[in-house]
């Protein structure tokens, strides 16, 4: 210590206590304002907690004595005057919604007016949060997050039948305030699954965290961003239904991560490696004997706090969650579509219809197990019941526009006008496969094939194919182009009968329908 430290005077000493123990400044703060290091502030400001001194008894006392009280070691058995809080109930009283430090002191010291001031009171909590394990020092509000990923460890199941091993994926969500954990197998880390698992775990919650934070998974960001991530529709609906948002973990952000990375390898080491030797033959069984272990997982006493995962999940974590909505979230995907010029948009090989003033615009189309809707600019402008048949059409009257007559460049007549410049059998082919339509527009997709097959094969091929494909009676665009492909064109006509008839029935029109 140098000199001048030694001949510090009293009346600096009790500037530093005053600063310190009435305006809560902080150690460096008192230094500067005092022009002294902070180490001699630490020295003195530890000796007058360790007399056990409030700042109204040096007040109270002379310069002689205070300078006897700080240098004696009286303080060392006078420690233990203050009453100490129990800092495992102010680390739980801290997850509590609008809880604060300040607000906990403020009790402490109603109840022991004679306690340490508030920031000998901060500086002790801090130093008993920092043995804690980190994810039990961040200070996560009851009810604002849950962190959810996959884990790393898969776990194998075999087919009973075949012997096939196949590795299942075990989801994990940890709410942040209690690590209450949940954690479920699936088949595989998709889309339908990924959603599925939140369902499941606000279900086992019986409630909502206000933010989901995941690790930036493919199934459910689009595109990993800092500021802006792109989340996939149909979990940015899931976070709408249930009233939650979705905040992705930030890219190098370790912190972000750490309460799901070590609920995941909680999961491993306590539920997956005890189940290690065991031999599993259903996803159901597999599930069963997770359900076991988490349970004691979430009754295991905390090892340097009171409690357990499940009872501060009951006593803190519970009432702040948000209440479930009144209907499951019915799993539904998204794409992105351009209505064609027949007014009907493709999905999974089937057509759907929308009004035909949509032609050529770009709309998004909404997909569950039942139904089909299709958006434009934020608003349905057609709904129907899914289809599994591929390569037929659902089409509402209403969409349709009045005489079937297009308003836009290409339409019937003009598909079959063109036709004739190619050849004889190139109009038969487009004049059949409108004809074999219920509404003409509907083979508008196999006439524009058709037509586009001009431009990567001669006008003279094309005409060729048709006569080939009119020969053997195949009226389709698939047709005519994989007998451009094998140029069969280029082959004799096969020895056929007589000429095949198209389909006549009362819903056919017929060539004079166009002129």
């Amino acid at each position: 210590m140098s000199r001048r430290n030694k001949e510090l005077s009293m009346r600096k000493i009790r500037e530093i206590l005053r600063l310190s123990m009435c305006c809560g400044l902080g150690n460096r703060e008192v230094a500067r304002s005092c022009g002294v290091s902070h180490t001699v502030v630490n020295r003195h400001i530890a000796r007058a907690r360790g007399a056990g001194l409030s700042y109204q008894q040096i007040e109270g006392i002379d310069d002689s004595e205070l300078k006897r009280l700080l240098k004696g070691k009286r303080h060392l058995r006078s420690r233990s005057v203050r009453p100490l809080p129990d800092w495992g109930w102010v680390h739980q009283e801290m997850r509590k919604k609008s809880v604060t430090l300040q607000l906990l002191w403020e009790e402490y010291k109603d109840i022991h007016p004679e306690g340490y001031q508030p920031t000998q009171f901060f500086e002790y909590y801090n130093r008993w949060k920092e043995k804690l394990d980190v994810t039990m020092r961040q200070e996560h509000k009851a009810g604002e997050k849950v962190f959810v990923d996959y884990a790393g460890q898969t776990v194998p199941i075999i087919d009973g039948s075949t012997g096939e091993v196949k590795q299942a994926q075990v989801f994990v969500a940890v709410l942040g305030a209690s690590n209450y954990t949940y954690a479920e197998a699936t088949w595989d880390q998709s889309l339908r699954s990924w959603i599925s698992s939140h369902i499941n775990a606000f279900e086992h919650f019986n409630g909502v965290a206000e933010v989901v934070v995941p690790d930036n998974l493919k199934s459910g960001v689009t595109r990993a961003c800092r500021y802006e991530p792109d989340l996939n529709p149909t979990y940015q609906e899931l976070a709408a239904h249930y009233g939650a948002a979705v905040i992705p973990a930030r890219v190098r952000k370790p912190r972000d991560k750490s309460k799901v990375e070590a609920g995941v390898q909680v999961v491993e080491r306590w539920i997956l490696a005890a189940l290690r030797n065991r031999t599993f033959f259903s996803l159901s069984e597999l599930n069963e004997a997770i359900r076991e272990l988490l349970e004691k997982l979430n009754n295991r006493p905390f090892k340097k706090l009171e409690g357990s995962r499940a009872s501060w999940f009951e006593s803190v974590e519970k009432p702040a969650l948000m209440p479930l909505p009144q209907s499951r979230y019915e799993y539904a995907e998204w794409k992105r579509a351009r209505v064609n010029i027949d007014y009907h948009v493709e999905l999974d090989g089937h057509y759907y219809s929308v009004p035909y003033q949509l032609v050529r615009e770009e709309v998004e189309i909404r997909y569950t197990a039942s139904t089909v809707e299709v958006i434009c600019r934020g608003k349905r402008i057609a709904s129907h019941r899914r289809s599994e048949h591929r390569g037929r059409h659902t089409t509402c009257k209403e969409h349709m526009p009045k005489s079937h007559q297009r308003h836009l460049e290409w339409n019937p007549s003009r598909l079959i006008r063109w036709a004739a410049t190619v050849g004889e059998s190139c109009s038969k082919m487009m004049e059949t496969i409108m004809d074999t339509r219920r509404h003409p527009e509907q083979g508008f997709r196999s006439c524009l094939g058709i037509l586009r097959l001009e431009k990567t094969h001669t006008r003279e091929r094309l005409e060729a194919a048709c006569t080939r494909a009119v020969a053997i009676g195949s009226y389709s665009y698939r047709s005519v182009k994989s007998i451009l492909e094998k140029e069969l064109d280029r082959q004799p006509l096969p020895e056929v009968g007589p000429d095949r008839q198209p389909i006549v029935h009362e819903n056919i029109r017929g060539r004079g329908y166009y002129h």
